[in-house]
Order: C-alpha cells, then structure tokens, then sequence
C-alpha cells in the first residue's frame, strides 16, 4: 500500500478472479503489484476509482478491501490486457472528504475524554465521504451543554490549523509511553503507526488531512444510546 503518499500509480495486475453475488452480479476482484487505493479497514470504507489504461479506456474500482493480507480492488469488468500496465487513480474528492471525517473522530474522541472523563473509550466508527459515526463507552445520555462543549472543543482544534504528526515505525511500547491511544482488545503489531494532531495521538492505520483547517467545520447532528453503557 502506498496511499498514505500517492493516489495514482502505474500498476500490474498480479492476479484476478470473478464472483457471483446476489446484491451486485458478476464481479471481477483485482489484486496488483503495489496500490495506492485505501482498503476498507479501522472504520474508513475503501478507496474508489479508476484503472486507465494507455489508450484512454477507463475501469472503475468501486470498492476495496482486504482478504489475506491482499489488497482487492472490485470492478464490474475485466481489463482487455491483463499483461499490461496501467494507471490506478484514487477518486481525491472522496478520499479528502473521508480524511476529513477520519480525523475528526480522532478530535472527537479526544473531546470526550477531556469533557466527560478518560473512562470514554471508542467502541467502533465508520467514516466515510458524507459523515462520521462514533461509538464510545458513557454511563448517560449527553446534555445540551456537553454537546455545545464537544461541538466547540473539535472546532477550536481545527481553527488551530493543528498539523499532521506521523510516525510509521514506533514500537508499540514507545508509542504508548509517549501517550498515544491504544483500543481496549485491539491487536497491535509490534512496529506501529502513530497518528497526532497537537495533544490527540492514536494508533491507526487510516489515511488522515495533512492539516486540521482542511476539515473546515464539525457539528454533531444527533447522540443517542445503541447498547447498555455505549453511545454513538
């Protein structure tokens, strides 16, 4: 994977196969050399594109995800040469308005914890290109007030045009002796990835802004309970 760098690269096509399924029809899987398209993983949904080839004909990825430590590109058709190389461009309005939302949940779980206590823990996410969803650990429901609070805590982080601080290679010990966040039951590998935006510093392996003045505005639009003790 090399999408934390580029989103294109020039590509082969190191294997394929096709699958029936009942919501999409024929579906043909790609796997190439190296890719700069995100696999669905940590919450964030799949990279989305195209593989243009040298004679202008365009395939469109419309998901990616991980099976066996492979990264799968889906697309309704087959390129015409499967020998040849080709151009894999990564769709960069949604991957923007995904990091946007990926690193926002960082800010907001941060948020939390700083207004309603470090018993807060992420209990699950999803981000995509439209909104983000946060499930945390809370014994109640959040008031008007601790939402405004949350609300004006992301937005001040992002005015403070905080910049993007990773490190690719922390062991994991190092990284949660400098403070970084690790989930509960989460397994780690013993070199990590270490994401900070000022005072907020998690292990993730999603793709996040360069900067948080690229987010632009927070706002929560709804909170409410989806089990005994989490809210989202």
């Amino acid at each position: 994977f090399i999408g934390y760098d580029n989103l294109e690269a020039q590509v082969k096509i190191t294997r394929y196969r096709k699958v029936e399924s009942a919501k999409e029809g024929e579906i043909f899987q790609l796997v190439f050399n190296y890719t700069p398209f995100y696999p669905e993983g940590g919450g964030q949904v799949g990279d989305r594109g195209a593989l243009e080839s040298a004679n202008g004909d365009v395939i469109y990825i419309i998901d990616t995800k991980k099976e066996n430590n492979l990264i799968i590109h889906f697309t309704k058709s087959l390129p015409a040469d499967l020998s040849a190389s080709y151009l894999a461009k990564v769709g960069p309005d949604l991957r923007s308005r995904t990091e946007s939302n990926h690193t926002a949940t960082h800010l907001l779980h941060q948020a939390l914890r700083s207004i309603l206590g470090t018993h807060v823990e992420k209990k699950g996410s999803l981000v995509n290109e439209h909104h983000l969803r946060f499930d945390f650990s809370h014994f109640s429901k959040m008031t008007h007030e601790e939402l405004l609070e949350v609300e004006q805590f992301v937005n001040a982080r992002i005015r403070e045009n905080l910049a993007l601080e990773e490190n690719r290679s922390l062991t994991y010990q190092k990284a949660i002796e400098q403070g970084a966040i690790a989930l509960f039951g989460e397994k780690y590998a013993d070199v990590v990835r270490a994401i900070r935006f000022g005072e907020s510093m998690e292990l993730c392996g999603g793709t996040h802004v360069k900067n948080t003045a690229d987010i632009w505005y927070f706002k929560i639009v709804s909170e409410g309970a989806v089990a005994a003790g989490i809210r989202r």
